[in-house]
């Protein structure tokens, strides 16, 4: 199991102890504590624990508020960890349509060069035919030339698809992790929600 985060044990603890209801009755409370305090007749040992009830209530207010902000600034931080991851999977989408575009001219390209090979070879088999002809000659030579240097045009070409498509499988198993991981929080907060459900009602 991994290592769980300060953010996921203070959620968890608001979660349990509850999402602040309650504060507006204890400030009236403490209103009316205060009220009566003022205006109370007793002793200086009675007012002394009065006032103590008091600063405890205060400080539970103090404490709820706190929470809420804790929980205020978690969501937030949230927010912006999705909108990157977000923003994050919409240029893997773009990066990975212009390599397809790519991909495809490139393979375009391929066809090109292998259709151009094969009339090559057609006509280097017909100046073949007539070998005791110098301009023949000559005319094959150049062929040959430009037939070897449309095969390493072609190999490098094959080579580069390759790693292309190896480039976009690897994009396409990122974003899928991405996603993956986006539906796991998802379901693991829902998850969260459910179980933690029966404490607040019985509280």
């Amino acid at each position: 199991m991994g290592a769980v985060t300060d953010d996921e044990v203070i959620r968890k603890r608001l979660l349990i102890d509850g999402d602040g209801a309650g504060d507006d009755r204890r400030i009236n409370l403490l209103l009316k504590t205060f009220t009566k305090w003022c205006n109370s007749p007793g002793s200086p040992e009675e007012g002394f624990t009065q006032y103590q009830r008091m600063l405890g209530t205060l400080a539970q207010c103090e404490f709820s508020m706190g929470k809420t902000l804790m929980v205020y600034d978690m969501n937030l931080r949230e927010m912006e960890n999705y909108e990157k991851i977000y923003t994050n999977i919409e240029q893997n989408i773009t990066s990975a349509h212009e390599k397809i575009a790519e991909c495809k001219k490139e393979i375009q390209r391929a066809k090109r060069i292998r259709k151009n090979r094969q009339e090559y070879d057609a006509l280097a088999k017909v100046i073949q035919q007539h070998p005791d002809r110098h301009e023949t000659l000559k005319q094959l030579e150049a062929l040959d030339k430009e037939l070897q240097q449309l095969s390493h045009i072609k190999e490098n070409v094959d080579a580069k698809l390759e790693l292309r498509k190896k480039q976009f499988h690897v994009l396409l198993s990122t974003i899928q992790e991405l996603q993956q991981t986006l539906e796991n929080d998802e379901k693991s907060d829902n998850d969260d929600s459910n179980q933690e459900s029966p404490t607040d009602s019985g509280e």
